[in-house]
């Protein structure tokens, strides 16, 4: 006997069943449509978004219109119009000492003297040399007479009456030589007594009464120092760049640390005219009046150097120069917002700021801080700023110049 077969389902059941099929196909076709296309279009934002965030945004301004000048505060070094070390000349022993430190002296004051027996002794001995060699250039001076009376008569010969005569002059020559010797000593006697050679200050004394004083072959330590503190000289070192505009005859403010608030004039007398190869600085010569005498020799001073012209000039930040390969350029953005390179020439190096000599017009706009590895043609989003050179001025002075 044969199995009997399911019955059919109704035909209403299966259209039923299909259209559910066909519906979630369908909304599984949509949900990944969908899904595509939201995808598409993150990734066209986020490329957008890349696109943008691929343009770097630069802070940019004209440059700066400004005149030339500026202050340069340099460290200096105080000396005495005038010094002298006295040494002693003569040996023996320090009798009498009549200055110390800081005692004012005037031309010809005797600071100390010098008992020299040994040099006294010299003396007289010389002088008795002396004596005795004008005796025996007296007694040859009579003699030559005679034998030069007698020759005539042929009472003496010619050869006696030359011999008188050449020992004549020869005493004669011992008659000098004995009076050199004496005023050698005698000007040696005189350095028994150390004064002072102009006006001034005695700023060194390194003796005492009953020091030994000798006089061998070394030189040994300087009795006194006497300075001329009327006036000062100011030794200062000028970095190369400034030197051209420190003329001879520029003034500068000068300021001591023990004096705060006090301002003195220092005038640029000389320049040493050669560049030190260690410190890249020239040596200039500051003469400073000091007849109040509050300024001291050997102090620690600073002067403020007004530099430069009233020219006008660029001046941009240095932040904005770019050194490389191609040498100094900075970078400017043109209308389109596009990057252009530009070779410059610096003028002079305020420190926060440099004055532009060549290259560049007062309409470009400088960036400020270029990016790095900027290039030509490299699109940027400019962040404008105030032109300085337009802008109120916050400055009651000059700008002031760096010393590097």
């Amino acid at each position: 006997m044969l199995p009997e077969s399911p019955p059919e389902q109704p035909r209403s059941a299966r259209w039923k069943m299909s259209l559910a099929t066909a519906v979630f196909i369908g909304a599984a076709a949509l949900l990944a449509f969908i899904g595509i296309e939201s995808r598409e279009q993150s990734v066209a934002q986020l490329k957008s978004k890349a696109v943008e965030r691929a343009i770097p945004t630069v802070a940019a301004s004209a440059p700066a219109v400004e005149q030339s000048v500026g202050v340069l505060d340099l460290p200096g070094r105080l000396d005495a119009y005038y010094q002298a070390a006295l040494f002693a000349r003569v040996s023996g022993y320090v009798a009498t000492r009549n200055a110390d430190i800081g005692t004012r002296v005037k031309t010809g004051d005797v600071l100390a003297t010098i008992d020299a027996p040994d040099l006294d002794q010299q003396l007289s001995q010389a002088e008795s040399d002396l004596n005795n060699a004008k005796a025996n250039a007296a007694l040859a001076e009579v003699t030559n007479q005679r034998y030069q009376a007698l020759l005539p008569s042929n009472y003496v010969t010619h050869q006696a009456a030359d011999e008188k005569k050449a020992d004549l002059d020869a005493k004669n020559a011992l008659v000098k030589s004995a009076k050199a010797n004496v005023d050698r000593l005698k000007a040696l006697t005189e350095y028994k007594r150390i004064v002072a050679p102009f006006d001034g200050i005695v700023t060194v004394r390194n003796t005492d009464v009953g020091n030994l004083i000798n006089t061998g072959s070394a030189t040994g330590s300087e009795m006194f120092v006497v300075a001329d503190v009327h006036k000062l000289w100011l030794y200062v070192n000028v970095p190369q760049a400034y030197v051209p505009l420190i003329p001879k005859g520029t003034v500068g403010i000068l300021t001591v640390p023990e004096r705060p608030g006090n301002k003195y004039e220092a005038k640029v007398e000389a320049s040493s005219g050669a560049v030190d190869v260690a410190s890249g600085t020239t040596r200039m010569q500051l003469v400073i009046d000091n007849s109040a005498g509050e300024l001291m020799p050997g102090a620690y001073a600073s002067v403020h150097l007004t530099v430069g012209n009233k020219k006008n000039v660029l001046v941009v930040p240095s932040s904005a120069i770019i050194f490389d390969k191609d040498g100094l350029q900075v970078a400017t953005v043109g209308p389109d917002d596009k990057v252009a390179l530009k070779q410059i020439t610096i003028g002079r190096d305020r420190g926060s700021t440099v004055e532009i000599a060549s290259g560049l017009a007062p309409e470009d706009r400088v960036i400020e801080s270029p990016p790095d590895g900027v290039v030509n043609g490299d699109r940027v989003a400019v962040k404008e700023k105030p032109n300085p050179a337009t802008a109120p001025s916050t400055s009651n002075g000059p700008p002031t110049a760096n010393k590097g």
